[in-house]
């Protein structure tokens, strides 16, 4: 180690100022980083519920959509809302990434002709509104709110509030996300109607959706990065009344995820909402290691130790446990990689990365800046530092080992309880907090109008020309009245089954489906030719007509919620003749939960088994395995009990908490057991070797709690709501890891190893 140093006392101007200007020429590339807010980014190429939807797309067209909603409190069907809707419409037909645009203007109205009764008509349902009178609109209203195909759809019950649904293009986002764009053609479109007539049009569909990701991430990516740094700093600072104490070690947090950063970019990633918090993540990361070896530094310094001896023995005291630190870190982020939800996988590689980064920095450029610090610490301190006496921490825990135990256990299990009130949910919209625009317009959509989520629900009648069997439309129908019977989230439901009862009822004075396959073709046929082009009905049916497309929009609920009403759908048609499947956005983020439960199951399972293999190869102790690794599982455990009692759902931010979590509890813990174990190797006493851990690792666990915490704690104030989960999970859980190190592991090893004063046996 002696060489090592003197390695970098003869280089450390090289090192010192070359490390920042090569992480400098890398971050050149951050010029080119971007955000992607897009539904794919959340799923891997291979995943079957990709490659589902897109099939599902190829054969029906594309489920998302820009959805504009406004209410007039006087009422829809006056001159100016009507003119307002057409507009829209009008406009938005002829705007790019827009494949067919539905609205109360232009839905296709289909009745009969009372003075030629046998004709059917099918036209706008609104006509030349500038020459139209007050009676004309009365009698719209009439018609609208009392027909079953639109009301709840493109016209609320009242006739207050209505829909305009501009479908995009299949295949717009694939190559890359166009939300921005199309968002900035829609407002283009809006701006002059909001000036006319001073109504507040709600956005809501995919690209509002991808747009609201993109800007959160974006904040929040602009907004706590420099705060948590910033707050560290100042944290750092006040611990250490030191400006090397605050800078140094946030230095190597600065350059590890810039290079990370960097390297990112270098590879094709595009940022998310997540992986943008990597300068954050990548603070827990780094600091710990920084803090550990400029507080050892700076105390060898205050007990009279030259500059250069100081950083000899802070790198002897600190490269095993600093080493063993990152590794488990590196280990408890990769785990991360097993998720199929993509944003945490990129982010568990980017992590587990720079947990290896910050270990060559930490050993390799800070102590280099540290041997340029010629400034001696006064002998007043030198003599006050020599002269201190034991703060009587050894004592305290050999004397109080059975009560701490007894209390902590008794805390931990009142939080424990809240295991069994926690739950596994989340929902898209709710990613976001309510003050945040996306979330407000869709709440305003089911509160006033209809279901802002969607079902696409494919039926299969298992023949070519099978939709138009009139048993399998009647089974359609059915299940139309069952599922919003079972489900009173279910706001409205349609396909092509209301088209053929409407022609029915127009033609027949019944409103049914008719009973034979023929007079379905016929409707169908006669429905088609009818329509405008650009309407057509081929995305409600495959074109062997064997698969029909019904469609359910569906209020905000719970990913559990959604996962029940999708099972029954697929158990209802199981016991048919027939087939179904659920595709949709909505079902594609609620297939993702259990990919969200397994991520938190399966990494920390995964870590927790690595780390205790680790910790059995270092401290050759197998009796004492479960001493171990009990401060690693307990704040885990803990914090979700804690959320089952404050009502915090497990969601993707908890998910990536855990992994933290784990990295940070184990950080602790290793420090402590690395210098407790040298301690009694060397003959100390229990009192003794609880003193000198506290001496060389309490002070930098209890710092490295205390600005963590606080930073992490500064996403409460996100929008995005797992990036609050996170912020208020992670912190809790740091603080419950740092009682659990230093009261509940020194008592346990207290009780184990009375009998044992001196460890002859033990190499580490």
């Amino acid at each position: 180690m002696k060489k090592y140093i003197d390695f970098l006392d003869k280089f450390k101007w090289l090192v010192a100022i070359g490390v920042p200007l090569l992480v400098f020429a890398l971050a050149t590339n951050l010029k080119h980083l971007e955000m992607d807010g897009s539904y794919r980014i959340w799923f891997g190429e291979d995943s079957k519920t990709l490659i589902d939807y897109d099939n599902f797309r190829k054969t029906f067209g594309n489920d998302d959509a820009v959805i504009i909603t406004f209410k007039d409190e006087n009422g829809i069907f006056n001159k100016k809302a009507l003119q307002s809707i057409d507009n829209i419409t009008q406009k938005l037909w002829r705007t790019k990434y827009i494949a067919r645009v539905d609205s109360i203007t232009n839905y296709q109205h289909v009745h009969s002709d009372p003075e030629v009764p046998d004709d059917v008509i099918v036209e706008d349902f609104i006509q030349d509104i500038q020459t139209q009178d007050e009676a004309y609109f009365a009698d719209r209203k009439e018609i609208a709110v009392n027909d079953s195909l639109i009301v709840d759809g493109f016209i609320s019950r009242d006739g207050k509030t209505t829909m305009i649904s501009a479908r995009l293009t299949p295949k717009v986002n694939d190559d890359s996300d166009k939300s921005g764009e199309i968002m900035k053609l829609v407002n283009e479109i809006l701006a002059p109607e909001i000036e006319r007539t001073g109504y507040k049009y709600h956005l809501n569909g995919g690209p509002p959706l991808n747009q609201s990701f993109v800007q959160i991430g974006t904040s929040d990516a602009t907004t706590f990065t420099p705060l948590v740094l910033l707050a560290s700093m100042i944290l750092l600072f006040l611990l250490f009344r030191r400006v090397s104490g605050s800078l140094i070690p946030i230095a190597v947090v600065i350059f590890t995820f810039m290079t990370v950063l960097a390297v990112q970019v270098m590879l094709g990633y595009k940022l998310n909402n997540f992986t943008a918090n990597l300068p954050v993540f990548v603070v827990a990361i780094g600091i710990a290691d920084a803090v550990h070896i400029y507080i050892i530094w700076i105390m060898y310094k205050r007990e009279g130790q030259g500059n250069k001896d100081a950083v000899l023995h802070s790198v002897q005291k600190n490269m095993l446990p600093v080493f063993l630190t990152s590794l488990t870190t590196a280990i408890g982020f990769a785990t991360l990689t097993i998720s199929k939800v993509i944003p945490v996988l990129t982010l568990g590689i980017a992590t587990a990365s720079g947990a290896v980064l910050a270990f060559f920095i930490s050993l390799f450029w800070m102590p280099a800046v540290l041997l340029l610090i010629k400034k001696d610490v006064k002998a007043k301190e030198v003599e006050k530092v020599v002269n201190k006496k034991p703060f009587g921490y050894g004592a305290f825990i050999v004397r109080n080992d059975k009560k701490i135990i007894a209390i902590t256990t008794l805390i931990f299990a009142v939080l424990a309880v809240g295991l069994f009130k926690v739950k596994v949910d989340s929902n898209t919209i709710r990613y976001f907090d309510k003050s945040v625009d996306i979330r407000k317009s869709t709440e305003f959509l089911m509160e006033n109008l209809t279901g802002p989520m969607a079902y696409e629900i494919i039926v299969d009648s298992g023949r070519k020309d099978g939709i138009k069997d009139p048993e399998f439309m009647k089974t359609v129908e059915r299940f139309y009245e069952e599922y919003q019977g079972k489900f009173p989230d279910v706001r409205h439901m349609s396909s092509l089954t209301d088209i053929v009862k409407r022609f029915n009822y127009v033609l027949d004075g019944k409103d049914e489906i008719p009973d034979t396959q023929e007079l379905i073709a016929q409707y169908l046929l006669l429905y088609s030719l009818s329509l405008p082009q650009g309407m057509e009905i081929n995305d409600k049916m495959d074109i062997n007509e064997q698969k029909l497309r019904v469609t359910g929009r569906i209020n905000i609920v719970d990913t559990s919620v959604d996962l029940e009403m999708i099972n029954y759908a697929h158990d209802w048609w199981k016991n048919t003749p027939y087939s179904a499947t659920v595709q949709g956005q909505t079902a594609m983020f609620a297939y993702m939960q259990s990919d969200v439960t397994d991520t938190l199951i399966y990494s920390l399972s995964l870590a927790i088994f690595l780390v205790s293999i680790i910790m059995l190869i270092i401290f050759k102790r197998p009796k004492l395995l479960w001493v171990f690794i009990l401060p690693n599982i307990l704040p885990v455990m803990l914090v979700v009990g804690l959320m089952g009692w404050m009502g915090i759902d497990i969601d993707i931010g908890v998910a990536i908490a855990g992994a933290i979590i784990i990295g940070v509890a184990v950080d602790d813990t290793i420090h402590f057991l690395v210098k407790y174990f040298d301690a009694r190797k060397r003959g100390l006493s229990l009192e003794d070797s609880f003193d000198e851990v506290l001496r060389y690792a309490g002070k930098a666990i209890l710092f490295t709690t205390i600005i963590l915490s606080i930073a992490f704690s500064l996403f409460a104030f996100s929008t995005f709501t797992p990036n609050q989960n996170f912020g208020i999970v992670t912190a809790s859980a740091l603080i419950i890891a740092f009682v659990v190190d230093l009261l509940l592991l020194p008592a346990l090893l207290s009780l184990t190893e009375k009998d044992k004063t001196v460890y002859n046996k033990l190499k580490i």
